[in-house]
């Protein structure tokens, strides 16, 4: 197995402005912004030393109650069979050596199971378990189907989004998200990119353009995105009906020490034959002052605040934090003297 880095640092907020758009970059072609270094990024998975973080993440909420973070609707076993292909496929190139796949078998080094999968009946057969580093934390989970287990060894939540051929119609196929940020995936399964996106605060002129950005997804990826926000917990899961922490909690106040910034890279791969794409969401979540960390990050991001429609404020869940966040910001500029 390959060396284990810490995580990429993505700043999306560097260029001043908080908006809600399709912001897509042709993965392993355009050069992402937001890197110190900005250069382009080829992997679908980003295997870090969070690795383990995610899955016992992931593995709480599965064995707490897996159906509310799962689950399809009318998926295809055409598509089924080309996104999960190529998640198995990915993740075992991506995974610096932890994770194989033979085109049946499935095999995690690191967890410590392997299992056959029929990837078009999103069928798990013969699962098999061994001694391995990170084996307790999935000793006791039984994978409900391929899907599932594929979710199960990726630090990444999947999607699957499926259009009809011939009317043009979208809908969210399937969902294996174990780390939502404040909303229930089931909410989502069946509804097209409008309604999924509608109660994004500022996302009007994104779903107007919904059917080319669609089109654009099955047809001419793949791309990578990035969407961000400030969160006063490092929790990963934070499911509506999960236990309840101090995020969003009513009392809780903004403390630079407690706060996150966290950012979501999200890839989107097309299959056209298939009529349909894979949407893999990976949350990044980072200490605050080790995200601003010098004048230039605390200007940029108390800019791209301070764009925030009232509306995007209550969304992201930062109206009792604002105040006291842009204070932050703004006194670490005064202090640096710039």
């Amino acid at each position: 197995m390959g060396p284990v880095a810490p995580p990429t640092v993505y700043r999306p907020f560097l260029n001043g402005v908080y908006a809600v758009s399709a912001g897509l970059y042709r993965l392993g072609a355009q050069a992402l912004p937001w890197l110190d270094t900005p250069a382009p990024e080829h992997h679908t998975f980003a295997f870090d030393d969070t690795y383990a973080a995610f899955i016992a993440s992931k593995a709480a909420a599965h064995r707490r109650a897996a159906w509310e973070y799962l689950g399809e609707a009318a998926l295809s076993p055409a598509l089924r069979e080309a996104a999960l292909t190529h998640v198995a496929r990915t993740l075992a190139a991506d995974s610096g050596g932890r994770v194989t796949w033979d085109g049946q078998t499935l095999r995690n080094a690191a967890l410590g199971w392997q299992a056959t999968l029929n990837l078009r009946w999103n069928a798990v057969e013969d699962l098999q378990r061994f001694e391995a580093p990170l084996a307790a934390l999935v000793q006791d989970l039984t994978p409900l189907h391929a899907l599932d287990f594929l979710g199960l060894n990726a630090p990444e939540d999947l999607a699957i989004v499926a259009r009809d051929p011939a009317s043009g119609r979208d809908w969210l196929a399937a969902a294996h998200v174990l780390s939502p940020q404040h909303w229930d995936p089931r909410d989502k399964l069946g509804r097209d990119f409008v309604a999924v996106h509608t109660p994004v605060a500022g996302s009007g002129p994104m779903n107007a353009t919904a059917p080319k950005l669609v089109d654009a997804v099955v047809s001419r990826g793949p791309f990578v995105r990035f969407a961000w926000g400030i969160s006063m917990t490092g929790r990963l899961d934070h499911h509506p009906a999960a236990p309840a922490d101090a995020d969003r909690a009513p009392g809780t106040a903004f403390d630079p020490d407690a706060a996150f910034l966290r950012v979501e890279r999200q890839t989107l791969t097309g299959f056209p034959g298939a009529h349909g794409a894979l949407f893999t969401i990976r949350p990044f979540t980072y200490p605050l002052r080790g995200a601003v960390q010098t004048p230039a990050h605390a200007r940029a991001l108390a800019a791209a605040l301070r764009t925030m429609t009232p509306e995007q404020v209550v969304y992201k869940g930062l109206t009792p934090l604002l105040p006291d966040l842009l204070t932050w910001l703004d006194t670490r500029l005064l202090h640096s003297g710039l």
